[in-house]
């Protein structure tokens, strides 16, 4: 079974290191039109920094980067094609699904089961497509899909997108990433409605789970099967590296490397700062980018007693698993 990716399909065994969670941009469109251009947004300047920024993680050895940007991200996949086509050493999968941390886009509201048009969900359709036909007019097949948990938890307008995530899941095979807050614990009750809804919980990233040191809770999802993203990496105003390399090696050690995935949640720009996105990280957030895990952390593991054979796990065969 291949995987689809920006340029086309690849057999899972060429995905190699992989980083499961990171954003190429980070972009509300109608921010950039009504306020970008001109001001902070140079189309030209920023597709070049892209590239240069992925061909420099690609020198690294990651061969793969998963990108979890949909609707409420900004996804805008002409854009990623461009850069796709000058980083060919780098694969870079895209997903479909919903950002939404509260209520459902009014373009869903009024359409669905028993709703004003009464129809089949009509998220489920449009992620069906963009998993099996292509995103709108670009031939990019989606190759996972992504819904939100945050603090609030299951909302009905949250509850609904993963219940279309769940049904175009179990429509295509497709596996599925999930936003989820670890200071509020919203893993559990996440994977608790998958389940009931017949997902492959070993087809399931809770993402973010890394923002918590709290081994048990840890341990409670991935005994269910699922994944752990320990992928926010260099967002050290969440958990600081070391404690997170710290709660990777104890869950090492405690027998689940073949239930974590690594990355850092970084994007080459994102507009939520404006133009002080760079600003912004030197002061905030100086880790925070693609090659902290290559610089950085990989040797803080293997310090911390992982194992090479626990790294190339995380990094190499969990995602393969996952895409496969």
């Amino acid at each position: 079974m291949s995987v689809n990716t920006v340029r086309g399909p690849v057999e899972p065994d060429q995905l190699g290191q992989t980083l499961m969670h990171e954003h190429v941009f980070v972009l509300s469109p109608e921010h950039l039109e009504s306020y970008g251009r001109g001001a902070w947004w140079d189309e030209e300047a920023r597709v070049a920094d892209a590239i240069g920024k992925l061909r420099a993680v690609a020198a690294k050895g990651v061969r793969t980067i998963v990108d979890p940007t949909v609707w409420g991200l900004g996804r805008y996949i002409p854009r990623i094609q461009r850069i796709a086509a000058e980083v060919p050493e780098l694969n870079i999968i895209v997903a479909t699904g919903l950002y939404c941390f509260e209520e459902l886009p009014h373009q869903y509201e009024h359409r669905g089961p028993g709703l004003l048009l009464d129809m089949p969900e009509p998220m489920a359709e449009d992620f069906v497509r963009d998993l099996t036909e292509g995103i709108g007019e670009t031939g990019v097949k989606a190759a996972f899909l992504k819904c939100v948990v945050e603090e609030k938890g299951l909302l009905p307008g949250v509850e609904r997108i993963c219940r279309a995530v769940a049904q175009a899941h179990l429509r295509t095979g497709a596996p599925i990433t999930v936003h989820t807050n670890s200071f509020a614990g919203t893993g559990p009750m996440t994977l608790d409605l998958f389940a009931k809804e017949g997902v492959d919980l070993t087809k399931v990233v809770v993402g973010h789970a890394g923002d918590t040191n709290d081994l048990d809770y840890l341990m409670r999802l991935a005994d269910t099967g699922a994944t752990l993203g320990m992928d926010r990496f260099g967002l050290d105003i969440y958990n600081p590296t070391a404690q997170r390399v710290a709660t990777i090696a104890a869950l090492c050690r405690r027998g689940y490397a073949d239930r974590m995935v690594l990355s850092h949640d970084a994007a080459c720009f994102m507009d939520y700062f404006g133009g002080a996105w760079q600003e912004t990280l030197d002061t905030l957030a100086p880790n925070w980018r693609y090659d902290h895990i290559h610089d950085d952390v990989v040797a803080a593991l293997v310090d911390s007693g992982v194992t090479q054979e626990q790294i190339e796990q995380m990094l190499v065969f969990n995602p393969r698993r996952y895409f496969a």
